[in-house]
């Protein structure tokens, strides 16, 4: 599938009810616990989608978009989510997501980004040149990825628990 705004936004703004469906109210056993050292629990995860909302996609995109910029991206602190979060409730977390995801959107949608500027280009830390398109193709496959990984480390929990099953479970072996 080719790259578009319309098609994005079916993802991007989906994201947050996603994830208050899924985590709203759960017990601490399902949104607390992660894969093992140095991974992420479904909370880190929603820590981490804010961090990247406040930090990330909009300004990455300002600096491509901004004529009078070096388009140099700054670093992404992948783990900032961990003393962000901290004393927030996965209630507070999902709220905030939500409210900034829908502020970026709206921002996003007010620019009116026109094909020509897809290709613009940004200077990624480690990728080197990377064009709007990509930026903006990458936000959308990183909610995704990161569903994935909420429901993966949801479902080991029961890893254990399921028997013979494990098997035919893909999700346990990922």
């Amino acid at each position: 599938m080719q790259y578009s705004i319309p098609k994005s936004l079916e993802i991007l703004e989906r994201t947050p009810a996603v994830l208050k469906t899924l985590l709203s109210g759960m017990s601490d056993d399902w949104t607390t616990q992660n894969e093992g050292e140095n991974t992420w629990s479904p909370y880190d995860v929603v820590g981490h989608l804010i961090h990247g909302e406040t930090t990330d996609w909009m300004q990455r995109m300002a600096l491509i978009l901004d004529e009078n910029s070096d388009h140099v991206f700054k670093p992404f602190d992948r783990f900032a989510q961990f003393e962000e979060s901290k004393g927030k409730s996965l209630g507070q977390l999902l709220d905030e997501f939500d409210a900034i995801r829908t502020q970026n959107l709206a921002t996003l949608r007010s620019l009116n980004l026109h094909e020509s500027q897809m290709d613009l280009i940004g200077i990624h830390p480690t990728f080197g040149q990377v064009t709007l398109r990509q930026l903006l193709a990458t936000w959308v496959a990183h909610d995704l990825d990161h569903i994935m990984q909420i429901v993966r480390v949801m479902a080991k929990q029961y890893k254990e628990e399921v028997g013979p099953w494990v098997e035919f479970l893909r999700i346990m072996k990922s």
